[in-house]
């Protein structure tokens, strides 16, 4: 078996947006995404803090590694890079939406006295069908895992596609899926989402979680969601007519959250 360290040699991501004063919230997207994700979310709490928007490795305006496998590992490496460039002063809020909320539970996770609160927003916990108890919830989680590996083999489907959902969107340009990125999408689905530790890296965390997610989330497990809710420290927000995506209804909700 091959043994190898996170990437941890380019050069710190891509801050896509940094203003504001007050409090610190660092801000993570999810995959086949960039910063844009945030644009209703932002102007909520830029009033009392400082927001940061990173594009994730590969994402966004952040570099594409040839040599990386985009694990979890390798995507909180690159964050903890940035971040140290950044120079805070004070521990931060650690907000992560999709892909980009099972980064910031490992980050969490691992640099404990960097955050002081963490908000999973739309955050795809998954688990293997098997350690889930009810059918249905096996037969949904097996559904999704034979869905992200159809995408992956299948390259000119999911480009076409990406396409087409792009365009149907509410936030313009939310969707990063092309050639330039699609061995960071291919690998960071297989290495990030499909194979994490979400449930092992919350039960670390020391502060206080907030997951926040709509009741019309294509990508979440309710089966997740339940063993989530009953973990020590964590509150668990279903929002009424929001979907995956941070429109203003779930903005609004985690702006409540971040606070």
């Amino acid at each position: 078996m091959r043994w190898r360290m996170p990437w941890r040699h380019a050069l710190p991501l891509h801050v896509a947006h940094d203003s504001g004063t007050g409090p610190v919230v660092v801000l993570l997207h999810g995959i086949a995404s960039s910063s844009v994700t945030f644009q209703n979310l932002v102007p909520l709490i830029e009033p009392d803090h400082r927001c940061i928007s990173i594009d994730l490795l590969g994402f966004g305006g952040s570099p594409v590694v040839d040599d990386c496998d985009y694990t979890l590992a390798d995507h909180v490496a690159a964050i903890h890079r940035t971040v140290r460039s950044l120079r805070l002063r004070e521990p931060f809020v650690l907000v992560g939406h999709s892909m980009g909320s099972l980064i910031a539970a490992r980050y969490a996770a691992r640099h404990k006295r960097e955050v002081t609160k963490l908000v999973l927003v739309s955050p795809p916990i998954y688990v293997s069908p098997g350690e889930l108890s009810a059918d249905v919830d096996r037969d949904v989680m097996d559904l999704y895992l034979r869905a992200y590996r159809y995408l992956r083999a299948n390259k000119e489907f999911t480009l076409r596609n990406a396409r087409i959902v792009e365009r149907l969107l509410p936030i313009p340009q939310v969707m990063d899926i092309n050639e330039r990125t699609w061995t960071p999408f291919v690998k960071s689905l297989q290495n990030a989402i499909e194979s994490q530790t979400t449930l092992s890296d919350l039960a670390a965390v020391d502060v206080p979680v907030q997951v926040v997610y709509g009741v019309f989330d294509e990508f979440h497990s309710e089966g997740t969601m339940r063993i989530v809710e009953r973990m020590d420290g964590v509150e668990v927000h279903r929002i009424a007519a929001s979907d995956h995506v941070i429109g203003k209804r779930l903005a609004r909700a985690v702006e409540v959250a971040v606070s």
